[in-house]
């Protein structure tokens, strides 16, 4: 029997039963670094012919097609299986068509991507529990998986940008590697090891701090504050920065060789690493691997409840926020109104408000740009933490790690963050006692994440967004935030794409523009509408506009007519849509997912109890409360009592979902199939 292995983690390879499958051809190359990229989900045509040519011809999709094939034959026809019968796996089997696309069928452990990816999670859920030594034993077999630089050879932008994420996920499970090694009690040994990957990546402070650890720890005190120089050096030459305050602080407590307790690393917890608190993946570009270090770093914090210094640790406010007038207004009467309602009632009473909504909707953004207007009216201190109730490929923060990061940004010195949910719940609690601070919980899970986190006395306005509804603690004003209107939909885009490309130019024989003044595209309403006015769509479709400079408007349109079309034109190099809005997907139980699928496969919309119950076959009360679950989720709209409908984009994500049949939704699909 067949077992392809694909290897990505240096030169792509293919395997087959142990023995190299010989991948002739550049553009064959690219195509399976393509697939690989989104496996195991399937890759549109469109989607593989923009990343294949910068500028398409007229026979890309012919030329992808022939691709394919040649590449199912590679992967069919092998110097193991070639002229075998019995026991050959089919080309279709391991390179499957879609409706859309293709798609890799292969099991997720053929690729050593995700075996890496596997490994470290499991690392690190051992490191959570105190198994060190577990630890340290996944980290490595993870680890062992590389070969060289990801995807090698693969001269692409989209292979290299993933290439780049796979990287940085290899340096961040090394560095948590060598804490666990020095938590142990190595030393000397890892000298050697850390000298040479300081030097490949000398602007990493995690490895030059662990470097000047091990050599002290080795009696080389000299050259443990020679590596720091050398580090500030650079810092101020390349960047014109000073080193962080944690490698501050351990160059300090060498020159003074501070007690050994203070220098050994406290063991590991997911809290302590610096990526943690991060900007919003979808609102605002990632910070610097510095800033997000210093943005959770100690600062001086005076007892007696007396705090000399606040920090502002709100990411930053979007440059071209647009619209939600309304939302503004709403969010400005609910602070107002708390503010004059408390002094009749209980004077410095913490105020809550949660913002829900769809993913790529703009929550975080409002929060953000929100919490920006506010900060003089809550001078003692903004805090910001991500707590990726939904984020790809990691788990949402316990409430004990999430206060550990608030009570370092908060000033908190070590010896001051309690071990332990309720003793640091209690600290944070007492720290912001009697101040009028702020405080973004962004990207929940559910409440009960949150409420360990919530201030119980105090001026305190919390904001929290989620994607879903009962994410709300008990108390908390509520506001689900939908689509843009229309007039701030077409705002956005033009401000995305550019006044000028949203006008069609004087006598134009593309548009039938007459000669004149130019004039405003009258596809533009079109296209917005076909985006859903989800803010998030609209950028990426803005910015493809933006970055094609023969496309029009109604060239835009035309292309995201389709589900096919918006699936392949809502993304970028570094993000997209649908892979956003499939997070929600990871927090549905099967068979709401399956439900969601079969409604977004079904023509009409929106449907009602009984219309459900006939599609599905289930009974109503069940029906009702899977309807429920993508309601709460924001998957699914309200548009009258007792009806619901997914939206278009939602639709569109949804009809990609394959979860493993439930017993009650078994033989729903052929149903469907009869109805639609």
């Amino acid at each position: 029997m067949r077992e392809l292995e694909f290897a990505v983690l240096g030169p792509l390879e293919v395997r087959d039963s142990g023995a190299p499958i010989r991948l002739t051809g550049m553009r064959r190359r690219r195509l399976l670094a393509l697939l690989l990229l989104r496996f195991p989900h399937a890759v549109a045509r469109e989607s593989l012919v923009d990343a294949l040519w910068e500028t398409p011809p007229a026979s890309a999709r012919q030329q992808v097609h022939n691709a394919i094939r040649d590449l199912r034959a590679a992967l069919t026809t092998t110097p193991a299986t070639a002229g075998s019968g019995a026991g050959s796996t089919t080309g279709s089997s391991v390179l499957a068509t879609t409706a859309t696309g293709y798609r890799l069928d292969v099991p997720p452990e053929a690729v050593d991507a995700h075996r890496f990816t596997e490994g470290a999670r499991a690392a690190r859920a051992a490191r959570r529990e105190g198994r060190e030594a577990e630890a340290v034993r996944l980290f490595r077999s993870a680890l062992d998986l590389w070969r060289g630089e990801a995807f090698a050879g693969i001269d692409c932008p989209a292979v290299t940008a993933a290439a780049a994420g796979l990287e940085e996920e290899r340096l961040t499970a090394m560095e948590e590697l060598t804490e666990l090694r020095l938590a142990a009690g190595e030393s000397a040994t890892l000298v050697a090891e850390l000298s040479t990957l300081t030097a490949a990546h000398p602007l990493r402070d995690a490895l030059r701090g662990h470097l000047m650890l091990a050599l002290h720890r080795s009696g080389r005190q000299a050259d443990a504050l020679a590596v720091y120089d050398e580090g500030r050096r650079l810092l101020a030459d390349e960047l014109g920065l000073e080193p962080g305050r944690h490698l501050r602080r351990l160059h300090t407590e060498i020159l003074t060789d501070a007690r050994e307790e203070r220098r050994t690393p406290k063991p590991p917890t997911t809290d302590t690493t610096p990526a943690t608190v991060t900007t919003p993946a979808t609102d605002a570009p990632t910070p610097t691997r510095q800033a997000v270090e210093d943005h959770h770093r100690p600062k001086h914090h005076s007892h007696h409840g007396h705090h000399s210094h606040h920090g502002n640790h709100l990411p930053r406010d979007l440059p071209d926020f647009t619209g939600r007038t309304a939302e503004l207004a709403l969010l400005n009467s609910e602070t107002d109104a708390h503010h004059r309602t408390t002094p009749l009632t209980s004077p410095g009473a913490p105020s809550t408000i949660v913002i829900d909504g769809m993913g790529g909707i703009g929550k975080t953004a409002l929060a953000i740009h929100f919490a920006h207007r506010r900060t003089p009216d809550h001078p003692d201190g903004q805090h910001y933490i991500d707590l990726h109730g939904f984020t790809p490929d990691r788990d949402p923060l316990t409430p004990e790690e999430a206060l550990g990061i608030l009570l370092r940004s908060d000033g908190a010195t070590p010896e001051e963050i309690p071990t332990g949910p309720a003793e640091r719940g209690a600290a944070w609690r007492s720290r912001l006692a009697g101040r009028r601070a702020l405080l973004v919980l962004d990207n929940a899970a559910d409440a009960a994440q949150v409420t360990p986190l919530l201030p119980g006395a105090g001026d305190t306005l919390t904001l929290i967004t989620t994607r879903r509804k009962s994410a709300a603690p008990d108390g908390a004003r509520r506001l689900t935030l939908g689509a843009l209107r229309q007039e701030e939909a077409e705002t956005l885009f033009r401000r995305v794409a550019g006044e000028s490309r949203t006008y069609e130019a004087a006598g134009n024989p593309r548009t039938n523009a007459p000669a004149g003044k130019p004039r405003k595209a009258t596809s533009l309403a079109r296209t917005v509408t076909l985006c859903g006015h989800h803010p998030l769509a609209l950028r990426l479709a803005a910015t493809r506009l933006r970055d094609r400079p023969s496309w029009t408007v109604p060239d835009l349109a035309d292309r995201l007519s389709t589900p096919e079309g918006r699936t392949a034109l809502l993304r970028t190099a570094d993000r997209g849509l649908m892979p956003v809005l499939a997070l929600s997907r990871t927090r549905l139980p099967a068979e709401a997912q399956r439900l969601a699928h079969l409604l977004a496969l079904h023509p009409s919309t929106p449907h009602d109890i009984a219309a459900v119950c006939a599609i599905t076959g289930l009974a109503a009360p069940l029906v009702e409360h899977l309807l429920d679950t993508l309601l709460d989720h924001n998957l699914a709209d309200e548009p009258a009592p007792a009806h619901v409908a997914l939206p278009l984009l939602v639709r569109d994500c949804a009809q990609s979902w394959t979860p493993s049949a439930t017993p009650q939704l078994q033989a729903t699909a052929r149903r469907l199939t009869v109805v639609a």
